[in-house]
């Protein structure tokens, strides 16, 4: 059942779907998008995608699966829609209405979970949170904040992108700071200093409590071996930060 459609961005429509966006990565999705649009690739552009929201979606089995009419076109995206009371519409509507019923009686709840999925956990992770968490007195690094539940073990050079599990890769953030620093909002700078990107600014028409952190010295570890490492600050400057 349609539900609504919506212009979001991909990192957003990835963190709301997941896998079910039929990737299994937001570098995935991202690249297989790039390719439809006119414009020149960025990496770290979090560019907006068009996503139409179904609910309670079914899939027949092979046997019962529906011709496509004859009047549907191959590269319709959008805007395409049939009348359910006669015509094609109807009789789409009747073919659909019976292949359900033959699959079993009507009025059966529908599942609330999906089937289990196997998936790859990053190895050292819980000891790399434990461990940033100590290192950085339980206090987010730019702010200050104490409240545990809301502060995260950030990579600044991500797992995924080749960075370890290091304290010296590793920054203790509050929530919100952590996601702007993967989607590359925000970054440190080579002299431990928060720097805010006008990005922020540019697509939300907003982020006035955030730009107020800019140029704000982060709270360092006491142990000059648990602090960032250059090479790792560095990377996150050129790779993941908008500028």
């Amino acid at each position: 059942m349609f539900a609504h459609s919506s212009l979001l961005p991909i990192s957003l429509a990835w963190s709301a779907f997941g896998l079910a966006n039929g990737v299994g990565s937001l570098e995935e999705m991202r690249r297989r998008t790039l390719k439809y649009r006119h414009a020149p690739p960025d990496h770290r552009e979090d560019f907006t995608i068009g996503c139409v929201l179904l609910t309670q979606p079914f899939f027949l089995p092979e046997a019962r699966w529906i011709p496509v009419p004859s009047d549907w076109s191959h590269n319709i995206v959008q805007g395409k829609s049939y009348v359910l009371t006669h015509g094609t519409g109807a009789d789409l509507f009747r073919q659909i209405r019976d292949a359900l019923e033959a699959l079993g009686p009507p009025g059966v709840a529908p599942p609330r979970y999906g089937e289990p999925v196997a998936v790859r956990p990053r190895l050292g992770q819980g000891s790399f949170r434990v461990l940033v968490t100590d290192a950085y007195d339980r206090r987010c690094t730019v702010t200050g904040e104490r409240v545990l539940p809301v502060l995260e073990a950030a990579h600044v050079r991500p797992y995924a992108e080749g960075g370890d599990h290091r304290i010296d890769n590793g920054v203790l953030l509050r929530s919100d700071l952590h996601t702007l620093l993967d989607r590359g909002y925000v970054t440190v700078t080579q002299d431990y200093r928060l720097e805010v990107s006008g990005h922020i600014r540019d697509e939300f028409e907003n982020g006035r409590d955030y730009y107020a952190l800019h140029g704000h010295r982060l709270r360092l570890p006491d142990r000059p071996d648990q602090k960032l490492l250059a090479d790792n600050i560095r990377w996150h400057n050129e790779h993941v930060y908008l500028g």
